[in-house]
């Protein structure tokens, strides 16, 4: 039983795995080296600088930022994959019937729990 098992990997399917990854390694090694052969080089200091919104920067790159900021788009995260679960849910509501309702009831109750207490903490206010 066990020679068996073993067989059927040492067959050809092994062997294709390793042709695909030999494959894909020389794909992918000729497509950075192409592009590092083609690619035109400049070595302006203005490069290396960096980049806002066309703006010449002040003072030095690495600041910090105030936390609201990164709770602020957090926040904005966890309410935009929310939509991306209202979509599958509106395409099957009407299949599955009043138990999808109730579930997606009981999901936005707590999204909005989340919402409320984010806004009780002062989360929501742009600093």
């Amino acid at each position: 039983m066990t020679f068996q098992f073993i067989q059927i990997f040492t067959d050809m399917e092994s062997e294709s795995l390793i042709l695909f990854f030999i494959i894909a390694l020389v794909l992918v090694g000729g497509a950075i080296i192409f592009s590092t052969l083609v690619a035109p080089n400049s070595f302006n200091p203005a490069k290396s600088e960096p980049y806002e919104c066309g703006i010449p920067t002040e003072g030095p790159a690495w600041i910090q930022f105030n936390v609201g900021y990164y709770l602020f788009a957090i926040i904005y995260l966890i309410f935009d994959v929310e939509t991306v679960f209202l979509f599958p849910w509106a395409v099957v509501m009407k299949t599955i019937g009043m138990r999808a309702f109730i579930e997606i009831i009981i999901f936005l109750l707590i999204l909005g729990l989340g919402l409320l207490y984010a806004w009780k903490k002062g989360a929501l206010k742009w600093v």
